[in-house]
Formats: structure tokens, C-alpha cells, sequence
């Protein structure tokens, strides 16, 4: 079965166990519309609802592209960071794979001081720190460091982002509380120990496989491809 707009195959997602929930045990009594059966003790996604949602979730993703709205990629889990990371700038989104941050959003005003900070800094290293002591070069060389890691998927962000999509929705709680404060859209993979209501936009979905995230992943960054494409296509008119 596929669907017509995304090319959205249940048996590809099959194939990248996009299926496989939780224990049975540790579930969220939340996602039993998305949950098909039990199997071993292990709770089996409905994919047919994995589809739809995707589908839902891909149509407003590439119109909004298509407006120049800025997207947020997020998700630190260790098997979801370099995808995230890798997707992001192939999109040319923004991104956090390390570490969220407390206030990221909801304290934007000092994340930007922050991000400044970090201008700074490179332009430092680039003249080698010259001026400073040994021990002052190296002491902004760790400064330098751990602001890359931390701030380096959002170094370009002017502004706060239009729609932030989220790996690990349990694991990102602090992030979606910031967005839903500040009203910002979100789609989060949700996995059968996850409360979908937190979600604007739930995606029933294996949060802890590296391929069913990449397969998930990929869908949506295509979309803001496609919408960005059909952006440029229509100002080429």
C-alpha cells in the first residue's frame, strides 16, 4: 500500500522497524488508537496510522516551506543525534542533537548573547587567540568548544523557528513545553510509551531505531524540500 502524495510505503516502514513499540508493560494508555496488537509482550504500531498521520503531518511541513517558514529539528537521544544532524543541514534547518538547553526558546534574548558569544569566539580562533596568554587561549578554546557543541545546529536561528519537529517526544519534554508556551507548531515521533496529546502533530512511530527515524525523518525533510522548491519555482514566474 502506498499513499499517493508522500510515496509512503508500509512495507519500507516495515522494513525499518517503524513498527516495533515498547514492552507491553511500559506502555501509554494514550496511544491505543495507534497500536495494532501484541506481540511476545511487545506492543506492534498500527502503521496504516503511522501513514495517515505522516501524510497528515507532510502537506502543512512543505506548505510552510513553501511560505520560507524556519524549522527545528530536535532529538539527543545518542542513536538519533547524527541523522538529526546530518537531515537537518541537508535541509538547511536548524537543528539540536547534543543537548537541549533550558530557556532555548522561552529565554531566546539570552540564547542569542549567547550565539553572539559564539561569533566571537570563532572570529577569536581564527587569529589564533592572539594577545591572550597560553592559558586564557585555551581557556576560550574549551569556551569556543562546548558552545559549538551545544549552540552549533542553531548558530544561524535570527529568530525563534516556526515549526520545530521533535525525535524523542518523552526524552524532549522540556523542548515541547517551551514550544507549547510560546504556541510554536510541533510534530513529534511518538512511541508506544508516549502521550500524543503533548504532540500537534503525532507521528506513531519506533523512536529508538536509527533506520525507522532516518525513514521517518527523510519524509518530512522531502516535504520541506518540495516546498521550498515550489517557493523558488513560483518567484521564478
Amino acid at each position: 500500500m502506498v499513499t499517493k502524495s508522500w510515496n509512503i510505503c508500509l512495507e519500507d516502514m516495515m522494513e525499518a522497524g517503524v513498527h516495533s513499540g515498547h514492552q507491553a508493560r511500559r506502555w501509554n494508555p494514550k496511544m491505543a488508537p495507534y497500536i495494532l496488537a501484541e506481540r511476545k509482550g511487545i506492543h506492534i504500531i498500527d502503521l496504516t496510522q503511522t501513514a495517515r498521520l505522516l501524510s497528515e503531518a507532510c502537506d502543512p511541513v512543505a506548505e510552510a516551506a513553501g511560505k520560507g517558514k524556519q524549522f527545528l529539528i530536535v532529538g539527543t537521544k545518542d542513536q538519533a543525534a547524527d541523522v538529526i544532524r546530518s537531515e537537518a543541514i541537508r535541509a538547511q534547518c536548524h537543528y539540536v542533537n547534543e543537548k537541549w538547553l533550558g530557556g532555548t526558546l522561552t529565554n531566546w534574548s539570552t540564547v542569542e548573547t549567547r550565539l553572539q558569544r559564539l561569533e566571537e569566539l570563532e572570529a577569536g580562533a581564527a587569529m589564533g587567540f592572539h594577545g591572550y596568554s597560553d592559558g586564557e587561549a585555551g581557556a576560550l578554546g574549551r569556551q569556543l568548544a562546548r558552545l559549538r557543541k551545544y549552540l552549533g545546529g542553531i548558530r544561524y536561528m535570527k529568530s525563534l523557528p516556526d515549526v520545530v519537529i521533535i525525535v524523542d517526544q518523552r526524552g524532549e519534554s522540556t523542548a515541547i513545553r517551551e514550544c507549547r508556551i510560546l504556541g510554536i507548531p510541533t510534530i513529534c515521533l511518538v512511541d508506544t510509551d508516549c502521550d500524543p496529546d503533548i504532540a500537534g502533530i503525532p507521528i506513531p512511530a519506533n523512536d529508538d531505531s536509527r533506520a525507522s527515524i532516518r525513514w521517518i525523518l527523510n519524509k518530512l525533510i522531502l516535504a520541506i524540500l518540495e516546498g521550498r522548491r515550489n517557493q523558488f519555482s513560483s518567484h521564478g514566474r
